[in-house]
């Protein structure tokens, strides 16, 4: 239906669960993923990554392999491709790892040093295993501990803002009535997304093609083209299916190697990471060691909150873990602050990993609040109600909405939270301890510039071109949806099309922006397209486009504190003579604007939340000292939650309208999921326990150790009466 005056008649669509456009394709193998899509006279590459942690390539020993079967090329710094890294992309300037072989240095395990390309990818692999390659070892440092020197405070920049300080902290806490100190540490973890990343590069009609599994392609297309040197126009990247990215699917050496192999070979030339080279070169989230410091009046109140933060990053590029951010989001107090600091090491750059900063930071900051409502008498609910804030905490700027109280009370209602007994280590089912825990959550909400084009077509479709990606969350059927009620049409006449460069800049999909940023671009030019239509006369409605950039609305857009908010329950079973950790309950509520589809927003949420669980008790890559590279790096050495370790887990959401929002109140919800669970089960296991972990993640061996220093009644006895 439309209208003369343009202005869309809502169909319905947003708001109601839909099925993937796309799902069954994937369940049938229909859907051809990067490293599935077919090429006529297609080579394959293989990377050979450095075996030492720091020090100089003395030799690539290729003559040998060159003359085994098969094999086209090896390229290394010798004689590889020219590229030009110093330059200013979307997300800023680019790791150097993706400067591949510009010269000898090796600045960590897992360096890309050679790439061998032969006709098949297994005659790659068998030639890649015998390649020799010598080096000049020096002596590496990936050792990481609390205060540690070398670590340094970053500069501020648009992406961080290092430190936030208001207030006399020092003396709100001495002032205060109930302090917690306390330290807590998470470890390095890698995203591990079940399709690797892969990448095919060619020249077709003197245009650079390249068929990759990223989170943005025109960002990908724009950083190839200024790597090497190429008219952006000139450069063309697609990845129609992704399967997972979670943060590390950016411009990433296979791609630049592919390209690099296209070009010396005049052929496609396909790049596959393999499982233990994701580990290495597309990055992973930095271990941390956070301190909270809390100081409350005897009623709760915060008077003092200091969150200071200290992450690892590369000697060759910084990247920051910016986990006291939460901080400023969550609680007030008369005095706050909050840092994040950073330490160089002969390692690997961090990266973004699902909910970048607020995972490991909620972890800290939740666990620190409930012990502060145990030295208080409170509840945890009650104590977090005590401390919110009516304006951004540090920036004192208004929030486009902030039901975070509505969360806890319809989760504490849904969890059955009022039957609770506070006291920790009274529940006991036969040889398990029983305990309940909670925690909040948030995630900002942003929005970027993007453009969008919409077409009438002539059998009464509408076409939707849009630069976004769908890495497995279901943007494709999102859109569609907005669409359709932007145009004022079902959902069956519009056909959305991403993931093209050629369609023009867009936000990535990344920071639970996409969504948000995608849908005002596509609502834009729906509404251009409805005026062009209204204002046709006797012009058909058929071929024509009406295209949006939102840089200007977006620009225009009064500052406000802008974030989705949730509340995790979990509910655990601890055996303590084994260690055994059992989450036999998870329960999320959020408060995330309008939710654009029920079905596929929920997968999000729950999905997010297994991540945090995951994150509680199980993931930890362990670096080896010695050589600096990982122990067991791969799906076996690296442990993450498997189905018989995850409950039936619950995610719903309250009303959260988003008062004069230009884009409908939607807000980002591919993050929040996993913010606050861990926290949320730490805290269960101290209420089963009486023993508080502070680090992750909960191992059995943890537990045990816990469990033996934990004093026994008859010494507590003891100790109260020789006090006495």
């Amino acid at each position: 239906m439309t209208t003369t005056t343009g202005t869309p008649v809502t169909t319905g669509a947003v708001g109601t669960a839909h099925s993937r456009i796309e799902g069954r394709d994937k369940v049938t193998g229909a859907a051809r993923y990067a490293g599935e899509i077919p090429f006529a006279d297609l080579a394959h590459g293989w990377m050979v990554a450095s075996t030492v942690a720091r020090g100089r390539i003395l030799a690539v020993e290729d003559a040998p392999v060159l003359a085994m079967p098969g094999v086209l090329a090896v390229l290394h710094h010798g004689n590889a491709p020219r590229v030009d890294a110093e330059f200013i992309g979307q997300l800023g300037q680019p790791d150097p790892v993706m400067a591949a072989f510009q010269h000898d240095r090796v600045p960590f395990v897992g360096w890309p040093v050679a790439l061998v390309v032969a006709e098949t990818s297994e005659q790659a692999r068998e030639a890649a295993e015998a390649l020799v390659v010598r080096y000049d070892t020096e002596p590496h440092d990936v050792a990481f501990y609390p205060d540690r020197p070398g670590t340094y405070l970053p500069e501020n920049t648009p992406m961080l803002t290092a430190e936030t300080a208001k207030g006399d902290l020092e003396a709100e806490l001495a002032a205060s009535a109930v302090v917690v100190d306390a330290r807590y540490t998470t470890p390095e973890e890698h995203h591990s997304s079940m399709e690797p990343h892969a990448a095919t590069a060619r020249w077709e009609g003197g245009r650079l093609e390249v068929h990759d599994s990223n989170q943005g392609s025109k960002w990908v297309a724009d950083e190839l083209a200024a790597l090497f040197s190429l008219d952006p126009a000139s450069v063309r990247v697609r990845s129609e299916h992704v399967g997972g990215a979670f943060g590390s699917k950016g411009v990433r050496p296979h791609q630049v190697l592919a390209v690099m192999a296209a070009t010396v070979l005049d052929r496609p030339v396909r790049v596959v990471l393999t499982r233990h080279q994701m580990f290495s070169v597309v990055g992973y989230r930095s271990p941390t060691v956070q301190r909270v410091r809390l100081g409350a009046d005897a009623d709760g109140r915060l008077r003092g909150l200091d969150h200071q933060s200290q992450s690892v990053t590369s000697t060759v590029f910084e990247f920051v873990e910016q986990s006291a951010s939460i901080a400023r989001i969550l609680y007030g107090a008369d005095a706050h602050h909050t840092v994040n600091r950073v330490v160089p090491l002969d390692v690997p750059t961090p990266t973004w990993m699902r909910a970048p900063g607020e995972a490991p930071g909620s972890f800290a900051l939740e666990s620190a609040m409930d012990e502060l409502a145990e030295k208080c008498g409170m509840d945890p609910i009650a104590l977090r109600a005590r401390n919110e804030p009516g304006a951004g905490p540090v920036s004192g700027l208004p929030f486009s909405s902030r039901n975070l109280n509505a969360c806890f009370q319809e989760g504490a209602r849904r969890f059955g939270w009022a039957d609770r007994d506070p006291r920790p280590g009274l529940r006991s089912e036969g040889r398990w301890l029983l305990g309940t825990g909670t925690a909040a959550a948030t995630y900002p909400s942003g929005v970027a510039p993007s453009t969008a084009a919409v077409t009438a077509e002539a059998d009464g479709t509408y076409t939707v071109r849009i630069t976004a990606a769908d890495v497995g969350t279901g943007a494709r059927t999102a859109l569609t949806q907005i669409a359709a009620d932007a145009l004022s049409v079902a959902a069956e006449r519009v056909r959305v099309r991403i993931a093209d460069s050629d369609f023009g800049p867009a936000m990535v999909a990344g920071g639970s922006t996409g969504t948000r940023s995608w849908a005002w671009a596509v609502m834009a030019a729906a509404g251009e397209l409805r005026e062009q239509l209204a204002l046709g006369g006797d012009v058909p409605p058929q071929g024509i486009t009406a295209r949006s950039n939102t840089a200007e609305l977006v620009g225009s857009l009064p500052p406000k504190e802008r974030h989705s908010f949730g509340a995790q329950f979990a509910e655990v079973a601890v055996d303590v003579s084994s260690g055994e950790v059992r989450v036999r309950r998870l329960l999320g509520i959020f408060a995330a604007g309008r939710i654009v589809n029920p079905l596929t927003a929920r997968s999000q949420l729950v999905g997010g939340m297994t991540w945090g669980l995951s994150m509680a008790l199980h993931e930890e890559a362990i670096r080896d000292q010695v050589s600096g590279g990982h122990i067991g790096a791969d799906l076996a050495g690296y442990h993450f939650a498997a189905n018989a370790d995850v409950p039936l887990i619950e995610a719903d959401w309250v009303d959260d309208p988003v008062p004069d929002d230009p884009v409908g109140g939607i807000k980002g919800i591919g993050e929040i999921g996993i913010v606050g669970v861990a926290a949320a089960i730490a805290n269960a296991v101290w209420h089963a326990t009486g023993v508080r972990h502070r680090d992750l993640p909960i191992r059995p061996a943890r537990v045990l150790l816990a469990a033996s220093a934990r004093p026994s009644d008859e010494q507590v006895a003891s100790e109260d009466g020789s006090r006495a």
